[in-house]
């Protein structure tokens, strides 16, 4: 697979995107300068005719991927991660803490977390124990994937653990996770508005500013 989407992307190089797309990312990773729906296409052409990967095989491909420099190579594992959430199994969560705290920012951590990482738990509720485990863990996108596992959950949100997360890290200092915090409870609200607007004003006082105004979002707040 990973020889595949190499040969595909290696002749779609453009060097003034590439550095406008670092730039977007702080310069913290070199790009190829292409667009994500250029990769995606790429990718579907490149992968057409094989079969249907295995979870070793998407193991396998995505620490390739994530052993390549350019930071389409991580997206174009991320891609195919999302497609076959369904199929992975509960242990895969300990590869997915490794690509979360491996090459971190929010572009990989929160694709893998709101889809990935969420489908798995939800698939296997056993598994919760691990965003447990990683809402106190010192790595802060291992944080701020637990915070984020339950955006697509709607309804069947375990909304006790989603405050508890939020009771645990409101007091942090990062941005990343202020802003987490804040999204996951708007995403909530959707469904729970008076119970997100009981505990936001019941914690008023120990949200970051950050927090409570995006959390509040579309929330009639005093």
């Amino acid at each position: 697979m990973e020889e595949a989407i190499a040969e595909a992307f290696s002749a779609h190089r453009d060097a003034a995107r590439a550095e406008g797309m670092s730039a977007y990312m702080k310069h913290r990773f070199p790009f190829m300068g292409i667009s994500s729906p250029e990769r995606r296409r790429l990718a579907q052409g490149a992968l057409a005719g094989l079969p249907r990967p295995t979870e070793d095989d998407l193991l396998e491909f995505a620490r390739a991927c994530w052993q390549r420099p350019e930071r389409e190579y991580q997206y174009a594992a991320i891609d195919q991660l999302r497609k076959a959430t369904g199929r992975l199994g509960e242990e895969f969560l300990t590869e997915l803490r490794w690509m979360i705290a491996t090459k971190p920012w929010w572009d990989s951590c929160d694709p893998l977390s709101g889809t990935v990482v969420g489908g798995i738990v939800k698939r296997f509720p056993g598994s919760v124990s691990v965003m447990d485990d990683w809402i106190a863990d010192e790595d802060l996108w291992l944080r701020r994937a637990a915070l984020l596992h339950q955006l697509k959950w709607k309804e069947d949100c375990d909304q006790e653990r989603l405050f508890r997360f939020c009771r645990q890290t409101m007091e942090d200092k990062d941005f990343f996770i202020r802003k987490a915090i804040g999204w996951a409870l708007r995403q909530h609200a959707r469904v729970a508005p008076v119970e997100v607007s009981r505990f936001l004003t019941a914690n008023r006082e120990r949200l970051s500013g950050l927090s409570f105004r995006e959390a509040a979002k579309h929330l009639r707040l005093n």
